[in-house]
């Protein structure tokens, strides 16, 4: 079924590698419309559609663009907040073809939030305002990538806010819809989750910190009572060693970039954001919109190809709860 890609901000790269991605999975799939301004989009064919049913045929001919025509012509490089509404209504319409069975996952091409903050959008990210449309109560932003999985426990806050949010009841959450969907759509019968310490040593018995004793040592036993196979504190600087690597399927991280700085570093090229929690797949590449680079033609799809791909494999192989 045809996957929904949206547009981003069509002032980065987001417009380029639609374009780019088409041009390398037209003869195989996996199909996608592109919801967003057909003006957009240059140097290949592209057909307005008003039914997805009609996606699939045209894919190996032309791009199949469902439009959200933007108010202002986008000039690369200069995000203008003016077309927030349309960047925003590419995502809810995403959304909603895919709620009412239309598309089979959404694929979210790179915002920049500063932009849309300007034009009072209320949500930290994509990840929040997902769960806001679809009414998902603990959203769980994974990047996967085929050398590594991550999961951070708090996501769109300041480190300062992270430590200060971090508790047993949403280290235990974020656990649990993570092996959750790991079951779910990964297939993974019986998930490993490795759960990083937060200090240095992790924490050294207490020495350098006490946040492993008293609060993610309980989460990990909570979450083994549940019959979760769930370990740790495990020492934060030897988590993502190529031999340890091998022991688990995810790795929970107690913060954003102890997540997202080794996944990055192994696989940035092949990384995918994909959003647990939701009655909807979504994935997403894992970069920004890269306003130095867009409209010179250099932008690489390989990101948005792997979230393309992952988005088809986990709807076909989705298992119902």
């Amino acid at each position: 079924m045809t996957l929904a890609l949206t547009m981003g901000d069509p002032a980065g790269i987001g417009p380029e590698i639609a374009v780019k991605a088409w041009q390398a999975l037209r003869a195989g799939g996996p199909d996608f419309v592109y919801l967003g301004d057909p003006a957009s989009l240059s140097g290949i064919d592209i057909r307005i559609v008003s039914d997805l049913s009609t996606a699939a045929a045209l894919f190996p001919h032309a791009l199949p663009v469902w439009p959200i025509n933007l108010p202002h012509p986008p000039i690369a490089g200069q995000p203008d907040p003016r077309n927030a509404p349309a960047i925003i209504e590419s995502i809810a319409g995403a959304v909603r073809l895919t709620c009412a069975g239309a598309a089979s996952a959404v694929v979210t091409n790179p915002i920049a939030k500063a932009v849309l903050y300007e034009a009072g959008f209320a949500y930290p990210g994509h990840t929040e305002f997902l769960a806001h449309l679809t009414a998902a109560q603990h959203p769980v932003m994974m990047l996967a990538a085929p050398a590594l999985r991550v999961v951070p426990v708090s996501i769109h806050v300041s480190l300062r806010q992270a430590l200060a949010l971090l508790s047993i009841d949403l280290i235990v959450d974020t656990a649990r819809v993570t092996a959750a969907a790991l079951t779910m759509q990964w297939g993974i019968a019986a998930p490993r989750l490795a759960i990083a310490g937060l200090n240095p040593h992790a924490g050294e018995n207490g020495a350098m910190g006490d946040e492993e004793q008293l609060i993610i040592a309980p989460a990990i036993a909570a979450l083994r009572h549940m019959g979760i196979d769930a370990w740790g504190p495990v020492v934060p600087d030897a988590l993502f060693t190529d031999a340890a690597r091998a022991t688990y399927d995810v790795a929970i991280c107690m913060y954003h970039d102890q997540a997202l700085i080794p996944l990055k570093a192994l696989d940035r090229e092949n990384g995918v954001n994909v959003t647990l929690g939701l009655p909807i797949i979504r994935t997403s590449p894992d970069h920004g919109t890269a306003f130095d680079i867009a409209g010179r033609g250099i932008a690489s799809p390989a990101s948005l190809i792997a979230a393309l791909r992952l988005a088809a494999s986990l709807a076909v192989h989705r298992v119902q709860p």
